[in-house]
């Protein structure tokens, strides 16, 4: 694990930064520094860095822009009430990054030094963790190829890199809000074979049609079958898809090469099933959800991921009609596991998983 060398950097007025802190909305202001990162095949990973938050200058024939060679994470830092700071299960998020980055030919990155530039960037911009009612500092790690060459073949460069953005409620608003989620027809996320399992833009590249589609019918998310048969319930454009039985099961789809494995996905499993939840791992058919929505026989339905943590569905649509889950209002079972999940990250209930990392 390499030491990170800090550059010195122009730090934001303390005025503008708090006024940041005030309303963070999501992902769209950013705090002073980064990391950086270099590769190339000759020295590996080298020079690393907290540098001032700067653009990239890249030559027009980098290898990102033409062949989507890229792969990024999504994590949190959260401030706890004696004003320390954690982070929760990064080193998923790094083996994570590393199966994404073989599928992409990109190089690993080692889970030391993912942690360890973490670690170091929440230090070093720790006035921009917020500590509002679920707000948290979003950090997104992403590395990408930038060998100026138009051959198909993967880049001889790479840069890693941290940035890190204040932030509150993805969906907006306060409290737990309800989303309307539209399934798709005619588009897919991925398919057998391809990169639905790492996290890469070009999945999301993919989702965003789909996604206008699903804000024209007044929905807030989209949701995609699989792609052979197109019968069963794969994902969200961001989020993995969780479903209640009335007697207390929990389903989710079980993880194939076209399903991201989310890390709150999987905390979510232990915990129902640590609540005392039959938890199934399994193909769920389009036409079985919406069957158990329409009987009551399925009493809840929600979606999870670091962005939205878990976020209840109030309702399906297609080009067929909409199906409610149970009045649109959230759930019980979804209410107490996102209750018993935003009480570990924030310190405010022991955390027997040892999920938690103090970083200062």
């Amino acid at each position: 694990m390499a030491e990170f060398r800090l550059e010195t950097a122009v730090r934001r007025p303390e005025a503008e930064r708090n006024a940041i802190l005030a309303a963070p909305g999501f992902g769209s202001n950013f705090s002073d520094h980064m990391v950086v990162i270099d590769w190339d095949r000759e020295r590996g990973w080298h020079d690393h860095r907290i540098t001032g938050y700067a653009p990239f200058t890249l030559d027009p024939a980098s290898a990102v822009f033409h062949y989507a060679q890229e792969a990024f994470e999504g994590l949190k830092a959260y401030a706890h009430a004696d004003g320390s700071l954690w982070r929760f299960r990064a080193e998923v998020n790094a083996a994570r990054f590393q199966r994404s980055a073989r599928r992409l030919a990109l190089p690993e990155l080692s889970t030391g030094d993912f942690l360890a530039g973490i670690d170091r960037l929440v230090e070093v911009d720790r006035d921009w963790v917020p500590r509002g009612a679920e707000q948290s500092l979003y950090l997104r790690p992403f590395m990408f190829a930038h060998s100026a060459f138009l051959a198909v073949k993967p880049s001889a460069t790479v840069t890693y890199a941290v940035i890190a953005s204040p932030s509150g409620a993805y969906f907006g608003g306060s409290g737990v809000q309800p989303v309307k989620i539209w399934f798709s027809r005619e588009f897919s996320r991925a398919a057998p074979g391809g990169t639905g399992f790492a996290k890469c833009g070009g999945n999301y590249a993919a989702s965003m049609v789909a996604q206008q589609e699903a804000e024209a019918a007044g929905c807030s998310q989209v949701a995609f079958l699989d792609a052979v048969e197109r019968r069963y319930v794969e994902e969200l454009g961001g989020m993995n898809l969780f479903a209640v039985t009335a007697d207390g099961r929990v389903i989710t789809p079980q993880l194939t090469d076209s399903i991201l494995e989310g890390v709150t996905r999987s905390a979510v499993l232990r915990l129902a099933a640590d609540t005392g939840l039959a938890v199934e791992e399994r193909r769920l058919p389009q036409e079985e959800l919406y069957q158990g929505i329409d009987d009551g026989s399925i009493s809840e339905v929600f979606a999870c991921g670091t962005a939205a943590i878990i976020t209840p569905v109030a309702s399906f649509a297609d080009p067929d009609g909409v199906h409610v889950v149970a009045g649109g209002e959230p759930g019980a079972t979804t209410l107490s596991l996102r209750e018993q999940l935003t009480e570990i990250q924030y310190g405010l209930r022991p955390d027997p998983y040892g999920w938690m990392h103090r970083i200062v």
